[in-house]
């Protein structure tokens, strides 16, 4: 190792970064949680030659509200890379931004990916990072990293289910001994739950919203079963007369919106338990499945899980960073984790 390079790692802080969908997490080593914004770049385009003009909060601002010649982009669709070189630069956005604008940085990265993203998918991620200045790129699986971060025993000979939901995919395993005995991902989490709004309020209330309304909906009032009837305003643009409208909308109709999304997770967690070995389900039967994920702070959505399935549900203590402090631990104790960690 040359001199330059001694430097360089000197300067330079490991970092642990939850790449998602949604929002991206980022812990450094010994620092916890320095930072979580939204995963999404403002490009503008000057003469056919595209320049970054924001990364995360700020671009975020920017959805649905762009002029012609700038466009906010979501980089990563189901928790997988779509956009190479947006996501590139938005990964050396969040390096500069830890190291506080230092040229000097060149980490080593763990960075948790799906279960269901391909080795084709994965090695993308894992040459993004690289080519945004990393030193060294590892990757974890997403619900092994959800359940080192909620604390279960998964280097124990015991069973641990972990469903994480995120804002592309929803991932469902059963864990064992450090592995994982049964995976799943699926493709429908947050942002399939907005969706699911955007074509209710459009069906029954001839309403036309967008993503941010529909994301506001889902956290003030959405649920998956209604406990009271509170109502809530939600401002739009009238179908009929294209003039902007308000309608008052009750959780009955959330509930009755996210059916169909909570339908599919349920089954999905079914098929785990029906995969799963017997010994392993029967340590299920004490130890219950725990939720991690954004989706997780939706209302009820244990009561409903455990109403269908039979299982105790339990929300980790903080479902929102739970993949992104477990990627940390991983990456802080390197000899523990060491076999859980890959390299393409």
């Amino acid at each position: 190792m040359g001199i330059f390079d001694k430097i360089k790692k000197v300067w330079s802080q490991d970092m642990a970064i939850d790449l998602g969908t949604a929002n991206t997490l980022v812990v450094v080593k010994g620092q916890g949680v320095v930072l979580n914004e939204p995963s999404v770049v403002a490009i503008v385009d000057q003469g056919g030659k595209k320049q970054v003009l924001a990364v995360g909060d700020e671009a975020k601002t920017m959805l649905g509200r762009t002029p012609g010649n700038i466009q906010a982009i979501r980089p990563l669709r189901d928790g997988v890379i779509a956009d190479f070189i947006v996501t590139e630069e938005m990964i050396k956005h969040f390096i500069k931004k830890v190291h506080k604008g230092s040229s000097f940085a060149n980490p080593r990265i763990l960075i948790c990916v799906p279960t269901g993203s391909t080795p084709v998918e994965r090695k993308a991620i894992q040459d993004s990072a690289l080519a945004a200045g990393a030193r060294r790129v590892q990757l974890i699986e997403e619900p092994i990293a959800a359940a080192i971060g909620a604390n279960l025993p998964i280097s124990e000979a015991t069973g641990s289910m972990v469903v994480d939901i995120g804002g592309g995919t929803s991932e469902i395993a059963v864990m064992s001994l450090g592995g994982l005995v049964y995976s799943k991902s699926l493709r429908v989490a947050g942002d399939a739950m907005d969706a699911a709004m955007i074509n209710y309020m459009r069906k029954e209330y001839n309403l036309m919203i967008g993503d941010s309304t529909a994301e506001k909906i889902k956290k003030e009032i959405g649920t998956a079963i209604p406990t009271n009837n509170n109502t809530y305003a939600v401002k739009g643009r009238d179908l009929r007369s294209g003039t902007p409208k308000e309608v008052n909308i009750t959780e009955e109709d959330t509930a009755a919106a996210l059916n169909d999304i909570l339908r599919q997770m349920v089954n999905g967690i079914k098929d785990a338990l029906e995969s799963t070995p017997p010994e392993l389900s029967a340590d299920l039967v004490d130890m219950g499945l725990v939720l991690t994920g954004g989706g997780a702070l939706l209302k009820n959505i244990d009561k409903r899980f455990s109403k269908e399935t039979g299982l105790p549900v339990h929300i980790a203590d903080e479902p929102l960073s739970c993949v992104a402090i477990g990627t940390g631990k991983a990456l802080d104790q390197e000899q523990t984790f060491s076999t859980m960690l890959t390299e393409y």
